[in-house]
């Protein structure tokens, strides 16, 4: 069936800032490959606009210039490049590269230098991507493909729905998705005009916030509708204190505002065809996990006992994601007995805490800073139990991969992890649904206490052997969240 067919409106710029593999900071990378592709196997012609990174431009074959835009100031000259991602098999996702070297080809991520500092021109950076998403979506494109609608991704695509918003002209509707709205792209108040936009738009009704203006506002002003990444985030940011001070505006709009859960890519994460695992294992043959816990133990220098449950951790260090109550609650789980092991980076003084932590406790912890693809596969298998303090999480990806690799998640019940985490009672063990474990408060007591249920169940042969089961046949496919995508688009075309 040709792309569009059931649909001819159907036509989709997604804008982002980041697409896995090529580049990715966090769950926003892994969103951007996999849920364009799941619009398109529903025969949405969706392609996707990203800022030409090195790690962009050397990761794709076969580029070629299509458009040209020149220098107007703030912005100098850009090339717009089309080329495709490989998605396995016959598969391929039309990308549309932002070539401007002097903003985008720079040592260090997407955001920051090497030391972690953010770039100073940020704003530009990021209003460039918006600009030409912009130009691209509406009567003053250069090319032949017209999106009918703009689906922007975080702040650094906000500016998108203001400038389509001032656009004289025809134009696409626009689709604003929420990731995390701690991350709102605030600059001074000037920054508005420089880049473009009328001196009304600086007002409370318009880009201002709090006496400066931010890009996630002015997406979530001007855009067509809001989405975010599940359901019970899309309540939890209408009040304080996860509103992070737009709690007003959201709430306003909540009628535009739709909750869809994220998805996982099922063919990426799949314990049955996992080539990073030490032994390939599935819900009929769960007893070869165990092989990758020995190996996971092995080779970061654990204890090598297949009876001690060990815990396991992959995330950014920071404040949000919980680890203040790790580090609050350590000794306790390591007299339990169990295991330990974090992998990631952030914040520097909670990864020298973790750091010290693992040097204290050999045999028992283990941190790993910074990200590896191939240690974060092996230890969603080699864990007994995967945990998740964080204070908010928008959707979460990291406990719907445990469920399906038969690790048990412990999290705060918060955002999407309340949303994708059954908590085990005897009530939910009897009907089949328990996948993992959740805690309220966030305080230590509460954490610890849900450290230790885990460990009660994992000592119950055959509740944890239900509890792994009952995850591994969850579907955390993009199949269902793609085609409540599809909905939206269909309703703002009409």
């Amino acid at each position: 069936m040709p792309l569009g067919s059931t649909h001819p409106g159907l036509r989709v710029l997604f804008i982002t800032p980041e697409i896995h593999p090529l580049n990715k900071t966090g769950g926003l990378g892994d969103v951007s490959a996999a849920l364009p592709a799941a619009l398109r196997e529903l025969c949405v012609d969706v392609r996707v606009l990203i800022p030409g990174y090195p790690q962009v431009l050397a990761g794709l074959k076969y580029k070629r210039k299509i458009a040209e835009f020149s220098a107007r100031p703030p912005f100098p000259s850009a090339a717009l490049l089309s080329a495709k991602l490989p998605l396995g098999g016959s598969a391929d996702l039309p990308l549309l590269i932002i070539d401007c070297p002097s903003f985008y080809c720079r040592d260090g991520g997407p955001y920051s230098d090497a030391s972690g500092r953010n770039w100073p021109d940020n704003a530009l950076r990021f209003g460039l991507l918006s600009k030409i998403g912009a130009i691209l979506a509406s009567d003053a494109s250069p090319i032949a493909w017209r999106p009918r609608i703009a689906h922007c991704n975080d702040w650094q695509s906000g500016l998108l729905p203001a400038y389509l918003h001032f656009h004289a002209g025809q134009k696409a509707t626009s689709l604003m998705t929420i990731h995390n709205l701690a991350f709102q792209g605030v600059f001074p108040p000037d920054t508005a005009t420089q880049l473009g936009l009328p001196a009304a738009s600086m007002n409370m009704n318009g880009v201002e916030y709090y006496g400066g203006m931010s890009f996630l506002k002015a997406g979530l002003y001007y855009s067509d509708h809001i989405s975010t990444v599940s359901p019970t985030y899309a309540r939890e940011i209408q009040t304080a204190p996860l509103g992070f001070g737009m709690q007003g505006l959201l709430a306003s709009r909540r009628e535009d505002i739709s909750g869809i859960l994220n998805g996982i890519a099922t063919d990426e994460w799949d314990p049955a065809t996992d080539p990073y695992l030490a032994r390939k294992y599935s819900i009929t043959n769960l007893a070869a996990k165990s092989a990758n816990k020995k190996a996971l133990q092995k080779l970061l220098g654990l204890t090598i006992d297949p009876q001690i449950p060990l815990f396991a951790a992959i995330s950014r260090i920071t404040y949000q994601k919980g680890y203040d109550l790790l580090l609050q609650v350590a000794k306790e789980l390591t007299e339990i007995p169990a295991q330990l092991a974090i992998l990631g980076n952030g914040e520097i003084i909670l990864e020298r805490e973790l750091t010290a932590l693992a040097r204290n406790n050999g045999g028992k912890i283990a941190v790993c800073i910074g990200f590896n693809e191939k240690l974060a596969h092996l230890i969603e298998a080699g864990a007994d139990s995967f945990i998740m303090p964080s204070r908010f999480e928008p959707c979460g990806l990291n406990q719907m991969y445990s469920q399906r690799y038969g690790t048990p998640p412990l999290v705060h019940a918060t955002g999407g992890l309340v949303d994708t985490v059954v908590d085990c009672t005897p009530a939910t063990l009897a009907v089949g649904s328990a996948s993992g474990f959740l805690f309220r408060d966030m305080t230590a007591e509460s954490f610890l206490n849900g450290i230790q249920r885990v460990v009660a169940a994992y000592n119950d042969k055959s509740v944890w052997r239900r509890l792994k089961k009952n995850g591994m046949t969850k579907d955390f496919s993009w199949r269902s969240s793609a085609a409540d995508y599809r909905k939206i688009y269909l309703s703002l075309l009409s």
